[in-house]
């Protein structure tokens, strides 16, 4: 079956502009021609697919009913053929990256990054903030600290304060820092972070005796699901505020470090090692309004 494509298009073109003029304008070819390639097509089909006003074109319940559908297919077909001619050779990119960054805020932006940057081949692997980039073959690590892991280049994407965080139900009783004291204080392997704290918001620190998580992801499922308090990091969760899983009762944040993109400094960098970093750390500025550093160091070891 022969398609007429170029019916077709004047169709589209025509129906998006619902004048005749400005459709040809567009296609690069005389009234006429537009005019003779949608009547052929209305032949084809035996239906009317536009009403001829005084002023323009309207579609007819035919031509409402064509155009999304052929929308849809030229859009398929661009798509398609950009992916032919995109001569770049794909380039893989293995990334580790905390499991809280990667779920809080990675993977919602992951489309993204996939439309800006097709001919990378990204592995996206997920760590506890301890991982040996050399040994597992990583070009990029993200995790959470000061920016000083040993041998490494390390840029800033963005600040992470934590602040207290409970289910629902369990913030309806607090008040105040010392009610703190009544609950489990769910702990990570950083020990200090309850202590630091309750230090901020100026109240003593209670024996802290909860349960410890090697995971940020782990620790707030846990604090949703009513086990106790938990120390975390806001912006990684603000989904899980927003559909009300948890709940913040105190406005008090702590300070502790940020989330750093790292790479050892003998790891040359690839192509598309500078299009994931230059793509995620534009994505950062533009949600924090900030602004990102880069810090290199060959003396603390994480």
């Amino acid at each position: 079956m022969h398609l007429p494509l170029n019916a077709l298009r004047a169709f589209e073109a025509s129906a998006r502009h619902l004048n005749l003029t400005r459709a040809a304008q567009e296609l690069h070819v005389t009234q006429t021609a537009v005019s003779q390639h949608i009547r052929k097509l209305e032949d084809r089909l035996g239906k009317p697919l536009f009403r001829r006003l005084p002023r323009g074109l309207a579609l007819t319940d035919e031509g409402q009913a064509l155009l999304p559908v052929v929308v849809e297919s030229f859009g398929n077909l661009q798509r398609a053929l950009e992916k032919l001619g995109d001569t770049r050779p794909r380039e893989v990119l293995t990334v580790g990256a905390v499991g809280t960054f990667a779920v809080g805020w990675l993977l919602p932006r992951l489309r993204d990054f996939q439309q800006a940057c097709p001919f990378v081949d990204l592995r996206l692997l997920t760590h506890n903030n301890r991982v040996d980039m050399a040994g597992e073959g990583l070009d990029y690590a993200i995790r959470f600290g000061d920016g000083a892991w040993h041998g490494t280049q390390a840029d800033r994407i963005m600040d992470a304060p934590m602040s207290v965080m409970c289910s629902p139900a369990l913030a309806h009783g607090l008040r105040t820092a010392a009610d703190l004291a009544r609950q489990p204080l769910l702990r990570s392997y950083r020990t200090d972070e309850w202590t630091a704290w309750f230090e901020a918001a100026g109240a003593p620190c209670p024996v802290v005796r909860g349960a410890v998580f090697d995971s940020s992801l782990t620790l707030a499922e846990a604090a949703a699901q009513g086990a106790g308090m938990a120390l975390l990091p806001v912006k990684m969760f603000a989904r899980e505020l927003q559909q009300g899983r948890l709940a913040q009762p105190f406005a008090q944040e702590l300070h502790r470090g940020a989330y750093w993109l790292t790479r050892l400094q003998s790891r040359p960098a690839t192509g598309a090692m500078t299009a994931f970093r230059d793509w995620l750390l534009a994505q950062a500025s533009a949600g924090t309004g900030g602004s990102t550093g880069t810090s290199t160091s060959a003396e603390k070891l994480e």
